[in-house]
């Protein structure tokens, strides 16, 4: 009996074990279906599959008007083994990134100390923020016409269209990133004696970067919409460059092919400014995190 009873308790005991196991592991693999990574594939995958289904089943009428991902991507082998206007696919690349870099760097340069002045000047502020506002609502490409009549054919124009289309997110978001901060804070700091310096130190300069960040984040964004128009009009070489190609050569694989180029590397400068936000402002993360 005895005996009996033990095996009937190691029995139930790997039972119970066999049930703990199983509810964990039906946990884990619930856990991980919703997981962000997982369903971020599912997002890809599904995209790519309903992508090649519309362009197998002749939605827009004829087969050839949209590209399937595996034409997209011999057409983009083709133009990185066959050059494009005496360029190959990298150069081109290289070339578009270059523009936007330079226009980027040159908007942030005159756009973040023209805000700030700005916001800690009154007088300053008064003379330019009309002028500022008068054209603010004017879209960049309507300065493409404008551009080529200033600079001629050549690479001026199209930096210059990407500093104006990149300059005013730049400047609103460093002006307006004074206003957000508390007065309270100023207060603590002349409580406990410090000077001007320490109030900008202390106070305005971290105060201020979650907003500049967040402004060279859209700026960097309108400079590759930029970048992409300018180069539809006026360039023989570039990303939009290869879209028109594809359009006059009625190629939709080299089209759709250089919109995912200009999307990808669109992609990774946004990644590398959330990058640069998380190590200029750690304690926003923190914040975040609460």
């Amino acid at each position: 009996m005895q005996s009996s009873s033990a095996s009937n308790g190691q029995t139930q005991s790997v039972c119970n074990e066999t049930i703990k196991n199983t509810k964990k592991y039906e946990f884990s693999l619930i856990r991980a279906l919703k997981s962000e990574y997982f369903l971020y594939i599912v997002s890809l995958v599904s995209f790519f599959g309903l992508w090649q289904w519309a362009a197998t089943s002749n939605v827009f009428g004829y087969s050839s008007a949209l590209a399937t991902p595996f034409q997209v991507v011999e057409s983009l082998h083709d133009l990185s083994v066959n050059k494009l206007s005496g360029l190959g696919l990298l150069e081109h690349l290289w070339i578009s990134t270059r523009r936007v870099i330079i226009g980027f760097l040159i908007a942030a340069g005159f756009g973040i100390p023209l805000g700030l002045f700005m916001a800690f000047n009154e007088t300053f502020r008064a003379i330019v923020k009309p002028i500022f506002d008068m054209f603010k609502p004017m879209p960049p490409l309507a300065w493409i016409s404008v551009a080529i009549l200033w600079f001629g054919i050549g690479e001026a124009p199209k930096i210059f269209i990407i500093v104006i289309g990149s300059f005013v997110p730049v400047v609103l978001n460093s002006y307006s990133c004074l206003q957000l901060i508390e007065p309270e804070f100023f207060d603590v700091v002349r409580i406990i004696g410090g000077k001007r310096w320490d109030e900008i130190r202390l106070v305005c300069i971290p105060g201020a970067l979650p907003a500049i960040t967040a402004g060279l984040q859209i700026a960097m964004s309108s400079a590759w919409t930029c970048v992409v128009a300018a180069e539809l009009v006026n360039s023989r070489s570039g990303l939009g460059y290869i879209i028109v190609q594809g359009m006059k050569l009625s190629d939709p694989g080299m089209i759709i092919g250089g919109m995912l180029i200009i999307t990808a590397v669109s992609l990774v400068f946004t990644l590398g400014m959330d990058l640069l936000t998380r190590k200029l402002c750690p304690w926003q993360r923190e914040i975040e995190n609460l």
